[in-house]
C-alpha cells in the first residue's frame, strides 16, 4: 500500500540529513508505528506519504503509484491526517469540519450530512454535538472529531502524527484504544508516529524505530521486546518493561505498608 525506496531527505542542502536512503514498505491492512527521539526523522517520513514534505533523492509510492505523479492536493484527499494539533477550523461547526473534504470532493449536501451523522455515532460523541463549534469541547473531543473529519471521505490510508499525544493519560489510552478498533472494523492502513513506546507496543502490528534518518529496527512488537542486537533499540523497547516492574514494585510496597 506504500512505499518507500531509497529516499532522502535534507533541509540544509545536504550537510545534514533528516532521513537517509530508507526503503520500506507497508502491506495493506497494517498498523505499523515509526518511533524515535524528536529529530529522528519520522514525522518527516510520514509526511512524505502526502506530500507535505517532498524527497530529495528516492520514490514514494502509495497504492502502486508514484506520489510525485498525482497532485498533491488530490492525494491527500485520499489520505486522512491526524495530527497532534487537531487543526479542527474555529469559524466551523463540528459537521462542518467532518464534512470538509466532502464538500471539496463535491458530495451531494445531503450525503456530506449522513456521513457526518454516521462519523459522529463511529467516535462514540452525540449527534448534538454536530451543531457544536470546536472551542465548545474538549480536548478530547475535539480529537474524535479530527479522526471523523480524517476518515469523512472513506480513505484507506490514515496517517497520525502524535495524535494523542496532548491529551491526559486516561483520554489518550481511550482513544488509542477506539481507533485501533476503527482501523480494524474498516480495514484501514495506519501509519502512526509516536515517541511512546508502550502506546506503539499496544497499538502497532509493527514497530519501525528510527535513528537520525535511518531505521534501526523493524519488527512485530514481540520480536523487538525479545532482543536486539542493536543497544539503543533494546533500551528503548525495554522501556514499557521498567515502567510495568515499577508499577509491580510500588503495589507491592503498598500492600506491604496496609
Amino acid at each position: 500500500m506504500i512505499s518507500f525506496q531509497h529516499v532522502s531527505k535534507s533541509f540544509d542542502g545536504g550537510r545534514d540529513f533528516a532521513v537517509r536512503d530508507v526503503t520500506f514498505s507497508v502491506a495493506p491492512k497494517a498498523f505499523v508505528v515509526l518511533v524515535g527521539d524528536s529529530g529522528s526523522g519520522k514525522t518527516t517520513l510520514l509526511k512524505m506519504i502526502n506530500r507535505l514534505i517532498e524527497p530529495d533523492q528516492g520514490a514514494v509510492s502509495v497504492a502502486g503509484e508514484p506520489v510525485q505523479s498525482v497532485a498533491a492536493f488530490s492525494l491527500r484527499r485520499r489520505i486522512g491526517y491526524v495530527f497532534q494539533g487537531i487543526g479542527l477550523f474555529p469559524h466551523m461547526s463540528v459537521a462542518e469540519n467532518i464534512g470538509i473534504t466532502p464538500l471539496l470532493l463535491g458530495w451531494p449536501k445531503p450525503e456530506i450530512a449522513a456521513r457526518a451523522a454516521e462519523l459522529i455515532d463511529l467516535v462514540e460523541l452525540p449527534r448534538s454535538y454536530l451543531t457544536r463549534m470546536p472551542s465548545e469541547l474538549s480536548g478530547g473531543q475535539q480529537q474524535r472529531v479530527g479522526v471523523a473529519r480524517a476518515l469523512a471521505a472513506r480513505p484507506s490510508i490514515m496517517l497520525m502524527d502524535e495524535p494523542f499525544g496532548a491529551l491526559d493519560p486516561v483520554t489518550r489510552d481511550t482513544l488509542g484504544s477506539e481507533y485501533r478498533r476503527l482501523h480494524e472494523s474498516m480495514e484501514l492502513t495506519t501509519v502512526m508516529v509516536t515517541h511512546d513506546v508502550m502506546e506503539a507496543v499496544i497499538l502497532g502490528d509493527r514497530i519501525i524505530v528510527v535513528r537520525q534518518g535511518e531505521i534501526v529496527a523493524d519488527g512485530e512488537p514481540n520480536e523487538l521486546l525479545v532482543e536486539h542486537p542493536d543497544a539503543g533499540v533494546r533500551a528503548l523497547m525495554d522501556m514499557p518493561r521498567r515502567q510495568a516492574e515499577r508499577v509491580r514494585i510500588l503495589m507491592q510496597e503498598r500492600t506491604q505498608r496496609e
